[in-house]
């Protein structure tokens, strides 16, 4: 008995993910690699292209077409999960980096930034030139 969980579960992922069945790009290839006879004579490998992001993913992990699918689209969740996740975590940074820039400094801080610019001050008035008399 197959058990379909699996590929309602991947449907599923598809869907939240905003990926549509009919945006999919899928070309069945022939295998490259040992195998022999077997693997040039059936095109049991997955070539799955996603246009609207750019992603291409390429599986012959298995013999079985079916499984190459499978395993093609959930590859293919991963990379866009993953970039996804990726893009949300450099704005949030970026949203950090400018909080942090705008922050108030503290008094403690305050006066040690007035009395570092003081002595750097000092330092630069001894490299003056002498006044002409």
């Amino acid at each position: 008995m197959l058990n379909r969980q699996p590929i309602r579960d991947l449907h599923e992922r598809m869907t939240r993910l905003g990926i549509a069945r009919e945006d999919l790009e899928e070309e069945f290839i022939r295998g490259s690699g040992p195998g022999g006879q077997k693997i040039n004579k059936t095109s049991s490998t997955v070539r799955l292209r996603h246009p609207p992001t750019g992603v291409e993913v390429r599986c012959q992990e298995e013999r079985s077409l079916s499984q190459n699918r499978i395993r093609a689209r959930e590859r293919l969740c991963e990379i866009i999960e993953s970039r996804r996740t990726l893009a949300a975590q450099t704005a949030r940074q970026e949203r950090e980096k400018v909080r942090r820039q705008n922050r108030q400094r503290s008094k403690t801080q305050k006066k040690i930034m007035v009395a570092e610019k003081r002595k750097h001050s000092q330092i630069k008035a001894t490299r003056k030139k002498p006044e002409a008399e």
